[in-house]
């Protein structure tokens, strides 16, 4: 079986994804064809991308057909390489978030065409330790969470002055709010869209940086309070969700990899960090190729997220 498949754009995100898809087909026998619009062919791809290509090209207009697709490119450009791939594309993996802060307005359902399929990247549901804790979440009927996730940016991008990355500008669609929209987008998928979302967030710290470096949530579900911290500035890198049960905390911590039951045994899910983007891309081809009706994480549940990242509700 042959695979096509089009990388708008090659950063270092989709040279993840192209490798991972290329392995994907290896290990099943079928052969990929994979091809790239790009906005600079004279820009040197990232070391393991170019051998996997087919062409390169930077003129939308010459976008064929493809069974899958991938909008890998800067985020306030998903909109545009929406309206290329519309009915270009059998299946469409969106890198998150979906679209920018001043693009919530969007209907994404008006930017495809019937029937083609369209999955949002969702990776941090694909980690091991979180897919113990869905395992047994519905046993543990908690009433509250607390969910962290605190780094230093400067540490982000060993070898590159945190200063000049997108991740420091409010007007290049930085700030932690919507870089780290990993939590609520598990968030929704372990508990759904909340009734109610309070947010404070803003710059605080020291960084030298214009975009905010500190979110700050509470919010309320049918019988489920919880409580959102994300910054830039913690020093250490901390991401983890604690879940208080009627039988005692169950903390899920995804830096160690780890899972803390409530009688205070660990198990342990230590494992590669590409291991869940392997997940990912297996489920995304499968649904590409024999799946149903809406994705996992479809582009309205995307846009939710979005939303509630922001604050809004």
């Amino acid at each position: 079986m042959t695979i096509t498949a089009l990388f708008i754009g090659l950063g270092s995100i989709g040279t993840r994804h192209l490798q991972n898809l290329a392995a994907l087909c290896e290990k099943n026998g079928w052969t990929l064809q994979a091809d790239a619009l790009r906005s600079d062919l004279s820009r040197p791809l990232r070391p393991g991308a170019a051998e996997l290509l087919r062409a390169q090209f930077t003129d939308p207009a010459a976008i064929g057909q493809y069974d899958l697709a991938f909008v890998t490119n800067p985020t306030s450009l998903h909109a545009d390489a929406l309206g290329w791939l519309r009915g270009k594309a059998g299946a469409l993996f969106i890198e998150k978030p979906i679209f920018s802060a001043d693009q919530t307005h969007l209907t994404p359902a008006a930017l495809l065409a019937p029937g083609q399929k369209a999955y949002v990247a969702a990776p941090m549901r694909w980690c091991g330790v979180m897919l113990a804790l869905k395992d047994k979440l519905p046993g543990l009927r908690p009433y509250c969470a607390r969910v962290l996730c605190s780094s230093y940016l400067p540490d982000w991008r060993p070898g590159v002055d945190y200063r000049t990355v997108y991740s420091a500008h409010k007007a290049l669609g930085g700030g932690v709010t919507i870089d780290l929209i990993h939590e609520w987008d598990y968030l929704v998928d372990l508990f759904g869209v909340p009734d109610t979302l309070y947010n404070l967030k803003g710059t605080y710290s020291e960084l030298e940086i214009d975009s905010d470096d500190v979110s700050l949530y509470i919010a309320r579900w049918p019988g489920l309070l919880g409580e959102v911290h994300l910054d830039y500035f913690g020093r250490g890198y901390r991401r983890s969700i604690e879940l208080f049960c009627p039988e005692g905390s169950v903390t899920a911590d995804f830096g160690a990899g780890t899972l803390t039951l409530p009688d205070g045994t660990v198990e342990h899910y230590e494992e590669p960090v590409n291991r869940r983007y392997e997940r990912e891309m297996a489920y995304f081809v499968d649904y590409a190729l024999h799946g149903e009706g809406e994705s996992l994480n479809p582009p309205s549940t995307a846009l939710d997220v979005l939303k509630l990242t922001l604050g809004e509700l």
